[in-house]
């Protein structure tokens, strides 16, 4: 199939218009990243968006890889010289990799089974007999031709033809098709043994008995289940209708009663299903259930991650971080507004309260702090608790709770040591708590997303497929957002269209040795950024107060002059308060479509142009809900069943969302008690990172449970 032909079947696949796809396909294979495409070529593709061009990129992929691999069956056929006719035009016309595979397996070298001991004793044409179930006369006899010194029995004749029926039924692609639509249809995926020695927590008490539909398990059962069976906490295994799928072998294979040989092709039959064919469907079933469940949990700590990247900054803070801690006592960092370390250090609130109070008020006073971040770590509560006595008690200050999940991370890492070399490693933990609190975008870029802790099941689903879901959440996010070319770390830079690390970290040596870039064309300086990577960035970076007031919008250095002739027309410069009105009256009164053409761009553009004229140096994620500043301090015991509270929203997963109401443990929101209807997805309800109402169902103090029931996101 030709690449003409594999873009007209992607655009089938997609239920897109094969102009819109082939220009899509055109520009990525031109090395164009998505990003670049999404935003800056919308006339091109149609205006695409970043979810299909996504799709585009991944079925492509796939399709490609279907091509190479049908080529590949294809030749190794032609080489074993048992291509013919029909196998050749069912392999073109196969549309699956699936399928592929087996139309080829019958002809896929094979480690030895004993089938193929059985051909090479000469047994083949015996099998062959037993498969027509044509023959006629004496069962013995029609063995005698193959007895031998390898053969010395009409059994062993048999046993060993029965062998190669029985893998000449595995290998055919129409029964194991049929068996593998039976599973779907009727299979039973359950737990057939328990050991609850394994489990003293009784972690998995809910799957002892577990027995579910293999259409209707959930992902996070599946990998409950899966994990399960790893601790050997139980045994699990695949259940069909034994009748059913024999009955369905025999319509392939059917056996002639009048036949010497019908009970060997029945033993066979048997044998097959039993030995080969069953096991092989039982693998398939348990390993398309794994894999939906792991891209169904990468998909959601992928959507928890791009909300939790995309919470509003605090801008304009000193923050006074905090690391809690026990043994070795809180970490303390104090951050300006740009988040430049200002001060470090360690109290002990249980061990010298009075004194760690002294140490924050002497801080905030000194530095002028405004708010105080605080980890929600080990030893989270009674920092909290200490904090709140001390805004009581007179300190002008808010304070917030911050996940600090993988701040211990980022600590350790080579770049935190690039950035803190002069701090210990346990006092950077307490910057990062800060910092995020400021940026969470910039900040959380430098850690693992892995270690950010919003998903489900993580560890347990393929990691590099994991990886590069979140890599691309933060691709997406880091491009939506836009990055400040002279102060973003090479962390953020390098998630830049077209950048990447090496050049990131480049651009930033650069930018220490000659100074802040005055204007995005000053990039063009940077050894090794070329004209190519230049188109891809440009429009993603932002100077502030820069030679060039365009190059703080999202609008391309290739559509400026499009920009000015507006500003021109609209006779009000960039930033003049007045712009905003004159551009409300000209979307009213213009026909964009006219203006467009008039002022040499496409309407797409010109809309984007407008948008950033609008609103220059916009961030997205201004528009959202900022942290919940507390002054005070709850406890379990102080929550009632019926009490209203805001909280914001940590983690979403299938069953639900955890909710952080100011208290030691998060309440979950069960997915029945998010709204007055069936909720199928608690996505579509809240968010990471969504400040909600919320409304005391129960708490249970022994077990640090409480339910809550959504009353406003």
């Amino acid at each position: 199939m030709d690449q003409n032909a594999i873009i007209a079947a992607l655009a089938g696949d997609l239920s897109l218009e094969l102009r819109r796809v082939t220009a899509a396909v055109t520009l990525l294979d031109e090395g164009n990243t998505l990003p670049f495409v999404a935003r800056y070529r919308k006339e091109v593709t149609g205006s695409l968006d970043e979810e299909q061009l996504r799709q585009i990129i991944e079925r492509l992929r796939y399709r490609r890889n279907l091509e190479e691999r049908r080529a590949t069956i294809l030749r190794s056929l032609t080489e074993q010289d048992v291509l013919t006719p029909e196998l050749q035009a069912d392999v073109e016309a196969a549309g699956t990799l699936q399928r592929l595979e087996d139309l080829y397996r019958p002809y896929k070298p094979k480690r030895r089974t004993r089938a193929t001991l059985a051909r090479e004793r000469g047994l083949q044409p015996l099998a062959a007999l037993i498969l027509t179930q044509t023959p006629e006369g004496d069962r013995e006899a029609l063995a005698q031709p193959f007895l031998g010194e390898q053969v010395p029995s009409v059994e062993d004749a048999y046993a060993g033809a029965r062998d190669i029926v029985a893998e000449a039924i595995s290998d055919a692609p129409a029964a194991r098709d049929a068996l593998r639509r039976l599973a779907r249809k009727r299979g039973i995926f359950s737990v057939t043994a328990s050991d609850e020695s394994q489990d003293p927590t009784g972690t998995y008490r809910l799957y002892y008995d577990f027995s579910g539909d293999l259409r209707r398990i959930k992902p996070h059962q599946t990998l409950a289940l899966n994990r399960g069976e790893r601790e050997n906490v139980f045994k699990l295994a695949l259940g069909l209708p034994d009748a059913e799928a024999l009955g369905s072998l025999a319509q392939h294979y059917p056996t002639d009663y009048g036949s010497p040989l019908a009970d060997d092709l029945l033993e066979a039959r048997s044998d097959s299903y039993t030995r080969l064919l069953f096991p092989a469907i039982e693998r398939e079933a348990r390993r398309a259930l794994t894999e939906a469940a792991g891209e169904h949990a990468s998909a959601v700590f992928a959507t928890n991650l791009r909300s939790l990247l995309l919470q509003p900054p605090l801008r304009g803070q000193t923050v006074l971080g905090i690391d809690p801690g026990i043994r070795t006592g809180c970490k303390v960092a104090v951050v300006d507004s740009t988040g430049k370390v200002l001060a470090t250090r360690t109290i002990y609130p249980n061990r010298k309260p009075e004194q760690a109070q002294a140490t924050l008020r002497r801080l905030v006073k000194q530095h002028r702090v405004t708010v105080i971040a605080i980890g929600n770590g080990t030893a989270s509560r009674e920092t909290e608790v200490l904090v709140a006595e001390t805004i009581r008690e007179g300190l002008p200050v808010k304070y917030t709770i911050v996940s600090e999940a993988g701040a211990s991370v980022y600590s350790a890492s080579r770049l935190a040591r690039q950035e803190l070399p002069d701090l210990d490693v346990s006092l950077r933990g307490a910057v990062s708590i800060a910092r995020r609190l400021q940026d969470p975008l910039a900040e959380l870029v430098k850690i693992e997303p892995k270690a950010i802790g919003v998903g489900l099941y993580q560890h347990d689903v393929n990691q590099s497929a994991l990886g590069q879901a979140l890599d691309v959440v933060i691709e997406s996010a880091v491009n939506s957002v836009g990055v400040d070319l002279n102060t973003a770390s090479p962390a953020l830079l390098r998630h830049v269209s077209g950048i990447g690390p090496k050049l990131a970290q480049t651009i930033v040596a650069y930018r220490d040795e000659h100074g802040a870039f005055p204007a995005r064309q000053a990039l063009l300086a940077v050894p090794g950024l070329g004209p190519k990577t230049f188109e891809q960035a440009a429009g993603f970076l932002r100077i502030p107060n820069g030679d060039e007031p365009l190059d703080n919008t999202s609008i391309h250095p290739e559509s400026y002059a499009v920009a000015r002739a507006l500003l021109a027309r609209l006779g009000v410069p960039l930033g003049d308060p007045q712009l905003t009105q004159e551009i409300a009256a000209l979307r009213r009164a213009a026909d964009l479509e006219v203006l467009a053409a008039e002022l040499s761009t496409g309407r797409p553009t010109l809309m984007d142009i407008i948008e950033a004229l609008a609103r220059p140096g916009r961030d997205p994620r201004d528009d959202l809900a900022g942290p919940i500043l507390r002054g005070d301090v709850l406890t379990l015991e102080d929550l009632r069943e019926g009490m209203r509270l805001r909280g914001t929203v940590r983690n979403v997963v299938d069953f639900g969302a955890f909710v952080d109401i100011g208290v030691k443990r998060n309440g979950l929101i069960h997915v029945s008690k998010m709204g007055n209807g069936y909720v199928h997805n608690p996505h579509d309800k809240v968010a990471v990172g969504n400040v909600v109402e919320v409304e005391v169902l129960s708490v249970d103090i022994k077990r640090g449970r409480i339910s809550l029931a959504l009353v406003k996101s």
